[in-house]
């Protein structure tokens, strides 16, 4: 019983946790790139592809920390690729904030960088990312 009980609960939690991803990413969405998902245009004069905006390093980085995503860079212009390289991308360099769902740490590592979240500069692309919420 209790094994049954720790399996739902967990199932639960991951259920959960799923949703807010989806909704961190549909937000994302909207402000890389106007909630289109399929045609955008690279971005960030022409660094950033896909309906996440992501950057060659990034989409490295986030191979790195998962190696079963695969692909190549330019699949990052599907929605469904994107959304694997960034969860991969931040659960990798905001582990604790992924767990929590902190959108705000999230959102400014995925604009700045591993280290976004302390960087001056992205604090103007929260404050976008919250008016989208």
């Amino acid at each position: 019983m209790k094994t049954t009980l720790a399996t739902l609960m967990l199932a639960l939690t991951l259920q959960a946790q799923a949703k807010d991803f989806k909704s961190f990413v549909q937000v994302l969405n909207k402000v890389e790139a106007k909630g289109q998902k399929k045609g955008v245009k690279p971005g960030d004069n022409g660094r950033a592809i896909g309906p996440l905006q992501i950057h060659y390093k990034y989409w490295q980085d986030a191979l790195e920390a998962d190696p079963s995503i695969g692909g190549k860079y330019s699949d990052c212009n599907k929605w469904g690729y994107s959304v694997m390289v960034a969860k991969a991308y931040l659960s990798r360099h905001v582990p604790d904030a992924f767990q929590r769902m902190d959108y705000k740490k999230m959102a400014r590592v995925h604009n700045g960088g591993p280290s976004g979240h302390r960087v001056v500069a992205t604090i103007q692309y929260w404050e976008e990312f919250k008016k989208n919420l």
